[in-house]
């Protein structure tokens, strides 16, 4: 493989495949409080937190960890200003006290917090403005969770990062199911070992606590008790989500900065690997693909999207499970396809209990996908959203999630908001 291009792959996962405690736009507004807070030099009495539609979706429903059980962009924020570590970024609230839960609580009750709808060209952005009785001071987060495009104090600038490009990053367009294939059988594991076992180490843990503990709606442990192995690919992969949509303190390996995405191309793999007595390096390389792959369909959908990332991610998970399985590029390639074909149609409306169950119907659609291939069967081009090529059909579904949705996107949110 192209040395330029394999350094690329290489900087790209570890670009993405980062730890993170919580859901991350939650966690995302709990680092701003927390830069917010360091800045400012005290506590505030007067927050505002202007976001993103995206980002009131993403937050509304899900559970925030280190808070008692609470949920919302006001308790995000208020536990990042009082006990939230900003080295740690998206493991911000990773050493929160009860002390810090005290005062989170007392912060919310007796501060001014106003919410605010804000007008952006991302659909990630955070705004987060402090103020006491001396001074004042802002963080604004955009583009990716933890991307500062400004922060200032009492109006003067002390932070002036870049804004992000509305243009995907050139590493990313390198990115062809091919290369990615060449690139997961090529690659030196050493290159790659330090952060797969990190993945397989967080993953599998809270995959077991979701499996063990009574989290949301437990799709997990309801699908486990088929107990065949398909199931429990299944069942574990949405026990992790389990646990963390509902306040589990565990850490995740996120993909495509989520941690759902980072669970369904990976619990599966491992629960597969294990069960089958596989060896170490066929899941290293099983995990590259499916990571590799999930990050190129969500290139173009981008971030944050009406488009459910379970849905890719699930596709992703099929093409590992395939090369787990000894099939070829070709079998992997007509996977995600089938899989695409048939989950394509599921609509994200936020982070919650319910993208558990998004995940198990996805990863099954990886599972079908597969199988129908093995089978030989197969959707083809033409067939709704599908175009002969898979690189033309991964092009479609970006444009289906980026551009076709954004409507639904807009409606999603305003339900959600009355």
């Amino acid at each position: 493989m192209d040395k330029k291009l394999y350094e690329t792959y290489v900087r790209i996962l570890n670009k993405e495949l980062v730890t993170a405690m919580g859901c991350t736009e939650p966690i995302a507004i709990a680092y701003a409080g927390s830069l917010a807070r360091k800045t400012l030099g005290g506590m505030p009495n007067k927050i505002l937190i202007e976001v993103s539609g995206n980002i009131i979706k993403n937050v509304k429903s899900v559970i925030v960890p280190h808070t008692h059980g609470n949920k919302g962009i006001e308790t995000a924020a208020c536990i990042g200003i009082t006990g939230g570590d900003a080295e740690a970024e998206l493991e911000v609230i990773s050493h929160v006290t009860e002390e810090d839960i005290i005062a989170m609580t007392e912060l919310m009750n007796s501060a001014s917090i106003k919410v605010q709808p804000l007008e952006s060209p991302y659909s990630l952005d955070i705004r987060l403005t402090v103020s006491n009785d001396e001074h004042e001071a802002m963080v604004h987060i955009a583009g990716t969770h933890t991307h500062i495009i400004e922060m200032t104090k009492d109006n003067e600038t002390i932070v002036c990062g870049e804004a992000l490009k509305q243009t995907i990053d050139e590493d990313y367009l390198t990115l062809t199911m091919h290369d990615i294939y060449t690139f997961a059988k090529e690659v030196e594991i050493d290159d790659v070992k330090e952060l797969l076992d990190q993945m397989i180490e967080c993953n599998t843990a809270i995959a077991q606590e979701g499996m063990h503990g009574d989290y949301g709606a437990n799709i997990g442990k309801v699908i486990a008790i088929r107990k065949d192995l398909p199931s429990l690919l299944k069942a574990y992969a949405a026990a992790g989500s389990d646990a963390r949509m509902n306040g589990c303190e565990l850490p995740v390996v996120i993909n495509s900065g989520s941690g759902n995405q980072g669970l369904t191309v990976s619990v599966p793999l491992i629960v597969y690997a294990e069960r089958e007595h596989l060896d170490k390096e066929k899941l290293y390389r099983a995990l590259v693909i499916s990571n590799l792959t999930a990050i190129h369909l969500k290139t173009e959908i981008g971030r944050l999207s009406a488009f459910c990332g379970a849905v890719s991610a699930g596709a992703a998970c099929g093409a590992g499970l395939a090369y787990l399985k000894d099939a070829s590029e070709e079998v992997m390639n007509h996977t995600i396809v089938n899989a695409l074909a048939i989950t394509s149609g599921i609509i994200c409306d936020g982070a919650k209990a319910s993208c558990a169950a998004k995940i198990a119907v996805s990863v099954e659609a990886g599972i079908l996908g597969y199988d129908m291939y093995m089978n030989g069967q197969q959707f083809y081009g033409g067939d709704g959203i599908i175009s002969k090529g898979i690189e033309n059909t991964i092009h479609n579904i970006g444009v289906l999630g980026s551009q076709g949705m954004a409507s639904t996107d807009q409606e999603i949110i305003k339900i959600m908001c009355e």
